[in-house]
């Protein structure tokens, strides 16, 4: 049988707005009647009303996730759920719960995100940069709404957001080639419109060019980000007359195919060609050598998301822009 508030507040000989009070943290209360109304709920096992208490903390206790979930998204962007993962960890410690909300079925940009905020239904919203565009980033600014960007919005705004530094990303993967010799290194990247792939290219050319050593122009590949086009990318490098010494991969499944081309002509790895690649996920582990990759922690990207979140939800006046989750090389068999 459930049990109600009524008999909660009689067993502990207080009235029904002092046990009220004590579940929703409200009111000037003596420590001694808390711990005894405490005492009475775990005995009695007595579960308070979720809806009932957020309508006393005048908040829904939920916070919207606002993502772009088409068919085999997990494969196209298998990190968002790291990052979400992390969001949750972090949330949970204040006791929200997390919605998942798909915008991949918008019939016109910002439709969910003006749905889910008009609605009420949520205390705040974070928001993955596959779901936004500028109708939702207008959305939140005007109505003041709490939330979180992931990942840089690459416009003038007043949002909240955090991003982890793929510049310095580029940076690293370069130092750590010159610091095993390589002085010609090639880059094999998404397409030109890709943002993260011109990111880490930039910090790539800027730090070879620092030590002296400008990338040869046909040393940078633009590709559909394919298995296949790696593979091919990689014969037409290695063909030149000027072959780098060392291939950077903007990420894992263009590295899948340039060590599956390497694999196929017979060189020697990192002896007669080193190759690194961005990004544990999802292909390194079935890489062959190891590869050295430059990983970013997204789970813990994801914990500082819901953290920013949690603070602006206590200060609505936050504004947080700033790149979290420093880049980590891990060192392979294949530099």
């Amino acid at each position: 049988m459930t049990i109600t508030i009524r008999e909660v507040a009689e067993a502990a000989g207080v009235s029904v707005s002092t046990v009220s009070k004590v579940i929703n943290g409200k009111g000037s209360i003596s420590n001694e009647t808390i711990a005894k109304v405490n005492d009475v709920i775990r005995q009695l096992h007595f579960t308070p009303n979720a809806r009932a208490v957020s309508f006393a903390r005048k908040a829904t206790m939920n916070i919207i996730f606002l993502t772009s979930l088409g068919k085999e998204e997990a494969y196209k962007n298998p990190h968002m759920f790291d990052i979400m993962c992390g969001v949750y960890h972090e949330l949970a410690k204040y006791h929200y719960n997390i919605t998942l909300t798909d915008t991949s079925k918008d019939t016109y940009p910002g439709e969910t995100a003006e749905r889910v905020i008009s609605q009420g239904g949520a205390d705040g919203i974070i928001v993955h940069g596959s779901a936004l565009n500028d109708k939702t980033a207008s959305l939140i600014t005007e109505r003041n709404f709490p939330h979180t960007i992931i990942g840089n919005p690459g416009f003038d705004n007043q949002l909240c957001w955090i991003d982890t530094n793929h510049t310095l990303g580029g940076q690293f993967a370069a130092e750590h080639l010159l610091s095993k010799g390589y002085q010609k290194a090639a880059f094999i990247g998404g397409r030109k419109t890709d943002a993260i792939s011109q990111q880490r290219l930039k910090g790539v050319r800027q730090t070879m060019l620092k030590s002296g050593h400008r990338m040869d122009k046909a040393h940078i590949i633009y590709t559909d980000s394919s298995r296949e086009a790696a593979f091919h990318s990689t014969e037409k490098l290695l063909a030149s007359s000027n072959p780098p010494e060392a291939i950077v991969c903007e990420n894992n499944v263009i590295a899948f195919g340039v060590a599956k081309f390497l694999s196929h002509s017979g060189l020697k790895i990192p002896e007669e060609i080193a190759f690194l690649t961005f990004d544990r996920y999802p292909y390194t582990d079935i890489i062959d050598p190891s590869p050295t990759i430059i990983d970013i922690d997204v789970y813990d990207m994801g914990v500082q998301a819901g953290s920013t979140l949690a603070r602006k939800l206590e200060n609505p006046s936050l504004l947080v822009q700033s790149f979290t989750t420093l880049p980590i090389l891990i060192q392979g068999k294949t530099t």
